[in-house]
């Protein structure tokens, strides 16, 4: 029998305690700012989606503000925050969701696996689901791919996982 061939997984996900630690601390910083004193404005995660409120665009964008410096502070990337715009009720109340991506998509996990074969190393990736799994014959081909898919700029943040040999 053949031994396994070493691999590792290229993935996008983010911390989910990172970004709960990140949003409670939006939401400390929204009870103790003055220009929100009195403002009906509040900062709610669900899931994978961050639900904003507040009364004017103003204020609307000072919440987004708070929100993606703590989220960028708790060293979650902006890579994988879609903030998407904000929504304005004839009254003037404002809302707005911001989604945290992930997974890789499809076209992107393409686009990952034809930068790594364009590379010329003697590695396979195979798209699996919303990752990708690398492998190769030998440790310093893995390596060089990690290498220069870091080196490269894709629209994801991406980490590198279950290195295996």
């Amino acid at each position: 029998m053949l031994p396994p061939m070493p691999s590792f997984d290229i993935v996008s996900k983010v911390n989910s305690m990172e970004l709960e630690n990140a949003i409670s601390q939006a939401q400390k910083e929204l009870l103790t700012r003055f220009d929100f004193k009195g403002a009906n404005a509040e900062i709610v995660l669900e899931k994978n989606e961050i639900k904003l409120r507040a009364n004017d665009a103003f204020k609307m964008k000072a919440l987004v503000d708070i929100v993606i410096g703590r989220v960028s502070k708790r060293g979650i990337s902006l890579k994988s925050v879609d903030q998407g715009e904000a929504e304005l009720s004839p009254l003037g109340h404002a809302r707005q969701t911001i989604k945290i991506k992930q997974g890789i998509e499809g076209a992107v996990a393409k686009q990952i696996s034809q930068f790594i074969r364009g590379t010329g190393l003697k590695v396979t990736a195979a798209i699996q689901g919303d990752e990708l799994r690398v492998t190769g014959k030998s440790r310093d081909d893995l390596q060089a791919a990690i290498a220069a898919v870091k080196g490269e700029d894709f629209p994801v943040a991406l980490s590198f996982v279950n290195f295996r040999e």
